[in-house]
């Protein structure tokens, strides 16, 4: 059945232009993933929290996990491809209450994200500015050079989805050669590297806290953070040719692809380190540029920062599109107040713009906190994490739930669907637990994780919003009926 013909079916009219491809598709979600920024950004996170052993095992096994969960979630959006994603298909499995606080998580997620990945992105940019001319990262500095990241992203965005999809095109490549690059650099590099030994079993512990498992587990949020963001496959399906296959088939690669690329990554970055507490207390800011001092030079170093540099503003600007997407969306579904405003889209470039600007701005105040905070980069990346990952199950939760009301699509997971979906059940919520925890000690309102504060609030203002608002004003459309399914089909409608 054509594209627009479906969309019809679920209930909507085609709004947005159907520029993307396949490859396209795959491209936005493994861009937004991105082990370049994921990886390298809380790399020193990682070296605190569990050291090298927990980095490559904890990645290893939450790749694993992502792998099951995406491959659910694929299954959901082979039936479901619009631009609501996740909160669309919670309300046609489960009702609006599913899907209203579903949208909320997910949007808590999205945005999170953005803050996450720029703000990451402006301390590597801190970092190559002390290399090349001597400028002292502060965190006044860092947030300018995030606000003129958001900038930068927003405006891009504005300009329409086929600047946004050649850019996601170059930014495969991009990672692939940044990868290589960084890896094989680091690996044949003069000098002696770290044994097997030390990069499978070496356990680093500087939270504060003596339960080495408990560490652990906080360790694992440099792979959780990075493995998200792949529902952007699911949130750019209606401007996605053939979304039905071609949506589910970019979360899947995407995630295969980021879980070899990522192992590659750090792996190279932990036998490449030689002075542990040196590389933790750079004068950097970012353990990883003295990772690539020592081993390379500074010379070197400044060029491997600007491949990094260049995958995360490409990152951070495939985030903008997929949250726009979502505010787009919930708006016209009238979830947000000033619905009319955000769901407008320019005639021109078909671009929900206003959409755009509000996600970049929302990402400005969640990432406030950094200015007074050490640890408030690490809690804005746990957000992003806690928001999204249950959003991301709440619809395989209920296709298990309640199966009758599912009939799959075009691209299924036959009978491996039920026991891999209990099982993604089972990971988010042990997952969401934990990343709700203090992640250092002694807990004070510097170190403390307002993470699950964020979680809880959001929460309240998904029950505040659907008891004022949502009740009266959100609604998404009735299924089209197979008579205008058949004439749209054949271009009657």
């Amino acid at each position: 059945m054509p594209d627009n013909a479906v969309l019809r079916r679920l209930g909507y009219k085609a709004e947005l232009a159907r520029r993307m491809g396949g490859f396209g598709n795959f491209a936005i979600s493994a861009t937004v993933i991105c082990p370049l920024a994921g990886c390298l950004t809380l790399f020193g996170f990682g070296m605190n929290t569990g050291g090298p052993s927990v980095m490559l095992w904890g990645w290893v096994g939450i790749g694993a996990m992502t792998m099951i969960l995406g491959l659910c979630l694929a299954e959901v959006t082979s039936v479901y491809p619009t631009s609501g994603g996740l909160y669309y298909m919670a309300h046609r499995l489960g009702g609006p209450r599913w899907a209203w606080v579903t949208g909320w998580l997910n949007l808590l997620g999205l945005l999170g994200a953005i803050a996450g990945i720029d703000y990451g992105c402006a301390l590597f940019v801190g970092a190559f500015a002390n290399l090349q001319w001597g400028l002292v990262p502060t965190p006044e500095t860092t947030m300018l050079i995030f606000a003129g990241i958001l900038l930068l992203h927003g405006t891009l965005n504005s300009l329409g989805m086929s600047l946004v999809t050649v850019l996601n095109s170059i930014s495969v490549w991009w990672q692939l050669f940044g990868v290589a690059a960084i890896v094989g650099l680091l690996t044949f590099a003069p000098g002696e590297r770290q044994s097997a030994d030390f990069a499978f079993t070496h356990f680093s512990n500087g939270t504060g806290f003596d339960n080495p498992f408990y560490v652990a587990a906080l360790g694992c949020l440099l792979s959780a953070y990075t493995f998200c963001g792949y529902d952007a496959s699911s949130h750019l399906s209606e401007e996605t040719r053939d979304a039905q296959m071609a949506a589910p088939k970019g979360i899947v690669h995407a995630i295969g692809w980021s879980w070899a690329a990522g192992f590659v990554l750090l792996a190279g970055l932990v036998f490449a380190i030689e002075d542990y507490a040196g590389t933790l207390g750079t004068s950097t800011g970012v353990p990883v540029a003295q990772i690539f001092i020592d081993v390379l030079g500074t010379g070197v170093a400044k060029g491997l920062l600007l491949i990094v540099i260049g995958a995360q503003l490409f990152c951070g600007n495939a985030e903008t599109a997929a949250a726009s997407r979502m505010v787009y969306a919930f708006s016209r579904d009238g979830a947000l107040w000033g619905s009319a405003t955000w769901r407008r889209v320019t005639s021109g470039t078909k671009t929900p713009v206003y959409a755009v600007w509000l996600s970049v701005g929302v990402a400005l105040f969640l990432a406030a906190p950094s200015l007074y905070s050490p640890t408030a980069y690490a809690a804005v990346t746990a957000i992003n994490v806690i928001g999204i990952t249950p959003a991301y199950v709440i619809p395989v939760y209920l296709r298990r739930r309640y199966p009758k009301r599912f009939e799959p699509g075009p691209w299924n997971l036959g009978r491996w669907s039920k026991p891999l979906g209990w099982i993604s059940v089972v990971y988010v919520a042990v997952l969401t637990v934990v990343f709700c925890l203090p992640q250092a000690s002694p807990i004070t309102a510097q170190s403390f994780n307002y993470a699950g504060v964020a979680l809880a609030a959001v929460l309240f203002i998904a029950w505040i919003t659907w008891i004022t608002k949502g009740k009266r004003s959100y609604k998404i459309p009735p299924l089209g009926s197979d008579a205008e399914t058949m004439a749209l089909s054949e271009g009657v409608v």
